[in-house]
C-alpha cells in the first residue's frame, strides 16, 4: 500500500512511501486490541481503593442490650455493618491491578489498531520536520494545514525532538511520541494519526 507524503504546509510533495502490509495491511484481531488496551488501562489504575471493615472500626465493643426477652433481633457490636457508621463487609482494599501479556500478542494488537486506521483513511505520513523553538502556534497551524485541527490526533515520530513535544503539549486533544512509545491504546484513541516518515523505518525495525 502507498500513501501521499505531504510537508508541514499540508501540501503534496510529489512522493510516496510505500507502507509494510505486515504492519499496515494485515487482517485486524478484534481480541488482542481488547487484551492490550485492558492491560494498559488496568495498568494505570491506582489500586488504592481502601474501605474499613468492622475490626477497624473506632467505637465501643460492649454488647448494645440483653440477648433475650427484647422481642428484637439480637445487637452484639455498634461496629456491625448493619448500623450507619459500621463496617462494610468484604470492602475493596489496595491491590495491583498489573497483569503481564506476551510480546508477540502485543506486537499482534498495534498492527491491528494501524490497520484499522489504514482502512479508515486516517493515517497521514509527512516529511521529517522540525522547529526552531518550542511554539503552540506552530503546532497549530501544521494541525490547521494538515486539516485535522478539530480531530484528536497522535504525532508518531521516529526518535525524540523536545522542540515538537513541548509545541504540542499545550494543546487539547495532541499528543506527540515516539515509535518507541507508540501504544495500543493511543492509535485507537486518536482520530487522526500522523506520521514522521522516519518512524515508518522504525516501525518496521520495531515489529
Amino acid at each position: 500500500m502507498e500513501l501521499k507524503v505531504y510537508n508541514i504546509k499540508g501540501e503534496d510533495t510529489g512522493r510516496q512511501i510505500t507502507l509494510n502490509d505486515t504492519i499496515f495491511g494485515i487482517e485486524p484481531n478484534d481480541h488482542a486490541i481488547y487484551l492490550d488496551v485492558k492491560q494498559y488501562m488496568a495498568n494505570n489504575r491506582q489500586g488504592t481503593h481502601k474501605s474499613k471493615e468492622r475490626a477497624e472500626i473506632s467505637g465501643s465493643t460492649r454488647k448494645l442490650k440483653k440477648q433475650k426477652g427484647t422481642g428484637t433481633a439480637r445487637f452484639g457490636s455498634i461496629k456491625s455493618p448493619i448500623f450507619r457508621g459500621g463496617g462494610r463487609i468484604f470492602g475493596p482494599k489496595p491491590r495491583d491491578y498489573r497483569f503481564k501479556l506476551n510480546k508477540k500478542l502485543k506486537q499482534l494488537a498495534r498492527k491491528s489498531a494501524l490497520s484499522y486506521k489504514v482502512q479508515s483513511d486516517s493515517l497521514i505520513v509527512v516529511e521529517d520536520f522540525n522547529f526552531e523553538a518550542p511554539k503552540t502556534k506552530e503546532f497549530q497551524l501544521l494541525k490547521n494545514n494538515l486539516k485535522i485541527a478539530d480531530k484528536k490526533s497522535l504525532l508518531v515520530l521516529g526518535e525524540a525532538n523536545n522542540n515538537i513535544y513541548l509545541s504540542s503539549r499545550n494543546l487539547q486533544g495532541s499528543k506527540t511520541i515516539t515509535v518507541s512509545e507508540l501504544t495500543t491504546y493511543d492509535i485507537l484513541d486518536a482520530k487522526a494519526i500522523v506520521l514522521a516518515e522516519s518512524s515508518i523505518d522504525a516501525l518496521e525495525k520495531i515489529f
